[in-house]
This record gives structure tokens, sequence and C-alpha cells, in this order.
């Protein structure tokens, strides 16, 4: 007799999505979390909240016409995955199993399946990450970020609700302030875990929670689901897991994602007989800014920036095509790691700035996440948002100045840069490129590759309104000051983890399954140990939480049955 049909550890979004199917089968579930409630929904709470769906409703109403076979010629585009895994074989098989179930989950049963529990969405679709290669290279054909009305918070909703329900009716049993440590195997199947029980804890959501240990607890189960997510704070794990081929971390960068997730459990499992694969992998972003009002440690924010600033490097020179803006963020913050490198710049334009920065992140976000009507209306008219336009007051990484000159002795003075180091923006660089820039603009056509692709976007109803602003000269004096913000790498996601068959069963190093246990979320990689491959297209983060946690939920529950 065990003391729970199954232990699922994490109360991440995929592990509640995990915990809502398997007791809607009838299954008594035991969640265990090493944060205190406050932190329920782990990182999803702080999300955007925006799903990678296609062929939609709202794509349909905007005249973007979508498929699931272009979904996946863009995945498969953008993830480059080994030789033979579409064939079954080699390191990336499950990834790119994974990968087709998905595309076909996000063209099909997610929506309806989200709506049907309550979930609606920003009827505007947008395009955050526009790629900029040929055809079959990275980056969507066509926009699929479906932002969610709540962000976030408003995809947990009914899920929460679905495990309160389960807790109500003794399905669940939360535990909150248990850090798994181990393991419990019999005769080479998982059969149960091992627990630090923590010091309650008054932390506020995404606060950093004492680890102080009161307590161990042993539970048994019938099975387990590690659903603890991945090392983006870490940063120590992240820098020792980046491939040498990109370059090198620097030492200063900002966490996108709370203390909590420190992938911790990640070796714990991996010393059960759990096989790690692609832990090279991860999704980082260049674009990051640090919080002015920081809740986790080294807490940072990411510009989800339109197509129109120019993007330099820390020396002022231009980042080639088609890093731009937007278009290949994991290509950038590549040119940006094999310079050696901790920083670059995005030089705008005030009126750029209203129109087109937009920042990730649910709480930066009050219209959408509050599903204030109102509010939503400001972002159609002139002026930045109530978030960025706080940024532009009160962080020191916006640099304003009324010439480039003085623009670039701003930047110098806020990286410390001496003459004669890495780091200096020279003026007269600056000045000549930003002239180039502005002569292409001014043309009325243009061959630069970047003021092209900015007409191309204005081509699309959502940009022309609010994301992408009219080309004009950087130097056009109503549109002033000038403006340079300094880009600093945001640590993200893992693409990479815990390896999985098609039913989320997780793998030994020989390949074979390890009985008892099954993985979903980050932890897997989101499935299969890397469904995204090498890249991932925007969006694919809570959906891979949603459809991972289904897959694993609904296989375990199967598998007892």
């Amino acid at each position: 007799m065990t003391d729970t049909d199954v232990v699922v550890i994490g109360a991440g979004l995929s592990g509640l999505v995990t915990a809502a199917e398997l007791t809607a089968s009838g299954h008594h579930v035991t969640l265990l979390d090493q944060e205190p409630p406050a932190a329920l929904g782990g990182q999803a709470w702080w999300s955007f909240g925006g799903l990678f769906l296609v062929d939609t409703p709202e794509q349909r109403r905007l005249g973007v016409r979508d498929s699931a076979d272009l979904a996946l010629a863009d995945w498969l585009g953008s993830a480059r995955f080994a030789p033979g895994a579409a064939d079954g074989h080699g390191p990336d098989r499950w990834g790119y199993a994974w990968a087709e179930r998905f595309v076909d989950f996000a063209a099909t049963e997610m929506r309806p399946w989200l709506h049907g529990l309550g979930v609606r969405w920003f009827p505007l679709v947008q395009w955050a990450e526009r790629g900029g290669y040929p055809a079959g290279g990275h980056g969507n054909t066509v926009p699929r970020f479906h932002v969610t009305w709540g962000t976030g918070p408003g995809l947990l909703e009914p899920f929460v609700r679905r495990l309160l329900d389960a807790r109500a009716a003794g399905l669940v049993d939360m535990r909150f302030r248990h850090r798994a440590t181990e393991l419990v195997t019999t005769d080479g199947a998982v059969t149960g875990v091992r627990a630090d029980v923590l010091a309650p804890s008054p932390a506020e959501r995404g606060v950093r929670s004492a680890r102080d240990v009161v307590d161990q607890v042993e539970i048994s189960a019938q099975a387990v689901v590690v659903a603890s997510g991945g090392i983006g704070a870490n940063h120590d794990l992240v820098r020792e897991r980046w491939p040498a081929s990109s370059g090198t971390l620097p030492a200063r960068m900002l966490s996108g994602v709370p203390d909590s997730t420190d992938g911790e459990f990640l070796g714990v499992a991996s010393a059960a007989g759990g096989a790690l694969v692609h832990e090279d992998r991860m999704w980082h972003y260049p674009e990051g800014i640090a919080n002015h009002s920081p809740v986790w440690s080294n807490h940072g924010i990411r510009i989800l920036p339109g197509p129109s600033s120019l993007w330099v490097d820390a020396d002022g020179g231009r980042l080639p095509a088609p890093l731009f803006p937007g278009f290949d963020a994991l290509g950038a913050l590549e040119h940006i790691t094999a310079r050696g490198d901790d920083h670059s710049w995005f030089v705008l334009n005030r009126a750029i700035m209203e129109t087109e920065f937009a920042l990730s992140g649910s709480e930066q976000n009050p219209d959408l996440t509050g599903r204030d009507l109102r509010l939503l209306a400001d972002r159609v008219l002139p002026g930045a948002t109530g978030p960025v336009a706080r940024f532009a007051t009160e962080s020191d990484e916006f640099v304003f100045a009324d010439d480039v000159a003085s623009l670039a002795a701003g930047m110098n003075a806020l990286t410390d840069a001496t003459p004669g180091s890495r780091g200096v923006v020279d003026p007269a660089a600056l000045a000549a490129l930003v002239t180039a820039r502005d002569a292409q603009v001014t043309s009325g056509l243009g061959k630069d590759p970047q003021v092209t692709a900015v007409a191309a976007a204005r081509r699309f109803s959502v940009d022309r309104l609010m994301r992408v602003a009219p080309p004009r000269a950087l130097t056009d004096p109503k549109d002033g000051p000038l403006l340079a913000v300094r880009l600093s790498v945001l640590t993200r996601k893992t693409l990479g983890g815990l390896h999985t068959d098609d039913r989320a069963r997780v793998l030994t190093s020989a390949g074979e399954v390890l009985p008892g246990l099954w993985a979903a979320g980050e932890a897997a990689g989101f499935g299969g140990g890397g469904v995204h491959g090498h890249r991932a297209l925007e969006g694919t983060f809570l959906g891979g939480c949603l459809h991972s946690g289904r897959v694993a939920g609904r296989a375990v529950a199967a598998a007892l049955s």
C-alpha cells in the first residue's frame, strides 16, 4: 500500500496540468513544492501569457493564412534536429516526435481545450520572433503569438481552480515547503520520494525564501512525475553548460526567473538513473534590462522590441543582418557572447520607444493582466504604455540625449568605459551609422535590409496599428530626444532536460524506460528531452508546459488503470 497514487514534484504550470489530468481520472496526487503557497503557479504566473497557436479564429480575422504544415516547417527550420530524427533515429528522435505532436496540438486541440476551461485571448495576434532568414530557416512565417487575456495568471486560473476542487474532493495533498531531495527506488523502479521539510516562510511570490530544514519525510507512490523546472536562476550552472562554440556568457547577467528555478532536482533524477540530454541547449535573451523594482535576485525584464531600433554591440558596431530587434534573439545573443561582450545597445528615439517597446511579464502589462479595457486602449494612443514610461524615467539603462555625440558620451558614462579599451562607443562612428540609416529611410525606399524589413512589417495591420513606428529619421527633431538602452543577457529557459519517450516516461542512458518515473515541462525539455531542438519559436514555452503536462498526466493515469 502506497501513501499516494502519484507524487508530482513542482507546482508550476506543467505540474498543475499533470495533477489536473490525474485527479480528473480519480487518482490521488501529492503535490510537492519547495516554495510557500504564495508561489503557486511558478514561473508561469510572471509570464506574458503568449501561446503559439496555429490557424486560429484570431489569425483568420486578421487575414493571416496559417496551417499545421507551415508551422511544422517553421519549427523544423528553427530546431535543426540531428539527421535521422524524422525516421526515429539519433539523439533528437524523441524531440522530433514531440515536436510533431505539439504542432498538431497547437493547430487542433489546444485552443478549444483551453477555451472550454474559460481561457480567452487578446484579439491582436503578435509577431514576437520574425526570424528574417530564407524559407526553411529560423523564425515564424506568420504571427502566431496569442497573448492570453489575463496573461500568465489568466492561463493558470483554470488549473488552480481544478486543483482546489480536487483538494476539496480529497484527491490532492498539497505540500508546500517540501524540497524533494531523493528518488526512492525498489528493484530498479522509482517508488517514492524523500524530501526536506523547510521552515514556513512569509516570502511573497517570487521573493527568495529561506532553506532552513526542520524535518525529512518519505512518500511512497505508484508513480512520480518530475515537473521541477529548469536552471535559469542558477547562473553558475548556466555558464557551465553553455556551449563553447557560442562564446562565453558574461560574469554579469540578469535573471528572468525567480531564484527557485535552480535546476537542482535534475541532478537528483539523474542520480536515480534518469538520462539528461541536450543540457547545452538553452534559450536566453540579449534584450534584458535591470528591473527598477526587483523581486528576486538579479531581476531582469525583457524588452519585446519592434524592428526599427538600431542594434549595436558594446563598441557601437551594428549587429549583422538579420539580427534586428525582434528577429532572432538567440542568434543575437550568440553574436554578443562570441565577441565577449556583457552588453549591447538599442539606439532609437523617443517616438520609436513609445510605439515599439513592450515589456515581457504579467506585472509589466497591467492592462492585459487585469483585463482592463480602459487601460488597454492606451496601447493604440500616442505615448508609451505606463510600465515603459516608468522604465524610461526610473531606469539607469535608458540614456537620453539631444544629439549623437552627447548620446555616445552618456553610453560610455553608463559603462565606465575608458578611451582605448573595449566597450567604448566612438561618437563619430555612431554618428556615421545613424546618418547612413537615416539616408536609407528618407529615400522613401532604401536598400538597407532592416529598412526594408520595417516596411514589410507595416503591411501587417497589427504591426501598423501598435507595434511598428512609421519610418522616419532617428534625428527628426519632432521624434526626439535620441535614446540608447543598455541591454544585458537575461537567463530564461532550458531546452534540454530529462530524456523521455512519447508517453513522458523517463529513459535511462541506455534508452530504456526507468519504471515509475515520468517528466513534464522544462524539466523534460518540454518533452522528449528537447522538443525545440537548438532554437525555439516564441509562445512555445507555456504551450510546452500545457502539452507535456497533459500528456504526462494522461499517460500516468493510463498506466495506473
